[in-house]
């Protein structure tokens, strides 16, 4: 199995089976969204685009973030501290965030697409087992702003896995907590304990793969 590594400006360009990362926190969120019982969730570019498509679902709702925060009209944030106090059962849930969703916006040449984080590692490498890809093509999405090093740890260690080693996860996930982009969590605005959620490793016992349907993407929980 080969391994490829890109970002949100040239992941336009991968082939093949795509995982998606976004550690802090687009994709640890949405495993909370679907731990909390949402069916579905719908990973969109634009803000607007967002709230027209919730407009356009029965019994959904909009999630995500501009600049970390959520923006007008959404409703609730970016943080699986918030997201692990909703009752979300039966919701389809559309979802906008400035790094993990444009990852999979922008992967439109990928024959699968998987979104990952450290939550659902093992599920994730579960589900790509069963797919036994040529090659795995990971997009690095934070990389884009400067930050990504939780992504790349992510990755890394997924790859390590894929290739039957056992690594320890400690200097990993230490890798998160030190990473710029958890420099957030200084601001008390951001939860500090969104980021013990986004170091908890095999938190969940699903992958997260995409799909498209009627011409958006789709992402379930998956049991490999």
């Amino acid at each position: 199995m080969d391994f490829n590594y890109t970002n949100l400006e040239t992941c336009h360009e991968a082939t093949g089976v795509v995982v998606v990362i976004d550690v802090i926190r687009a994709f640890t969120n949405a495993a909370f969204v679907f731990h909390r019982g949402a069916t579905e969730i719908y990973p969109v570019s634009g803000v607007e685009e967002a709230l027209h498509l919730k407009a356009q679902i029965p019994n959904s709702l909009a999630c995500g973030e501009v600049g970390g925060l959520p923006p007008e009209g959404f409703d609730f944030g970016n943080s699986p501290t918030q997201t692990n106090a909703l009752d979300l059962h039966g919701k389809v849930i559309v979802q906008r965030t400035g790094a993990g969703t444009q990852g999979i916006a922008r992967s439109g040449k990928a024959s699968k697409i998987i979104a990952a984080s450290f939550v659902v590692a093992q599920q994730t490498i579960n589900y790509l087992k069963k797919l036994s890809p040529d090659a795995v093509t990971f997009v690095i999405t934070g990389q884009t702003y400067d930050g990504g090093e939780e992504d790349l740890a992510c990755a890394e260690y997924l790859e390590a896995l894929l290739k039957g080693v056992s690594p320890d996860p400690a200097p990993f996930l230490k890798r998160v907590a030190n990473s710029r982009d958890a420099e957030i969590f200084k601001d008390p605005r951001f939860p500090s304990s969104d980021l013990i959620h986004c170091t908890s490793l095999n938190k969940f016992d699903f992958a997260m793969p995409v799909t498209k349907q009627n011409g958006h993407y789709v992402m379930r929980a998956v049991k490999p």
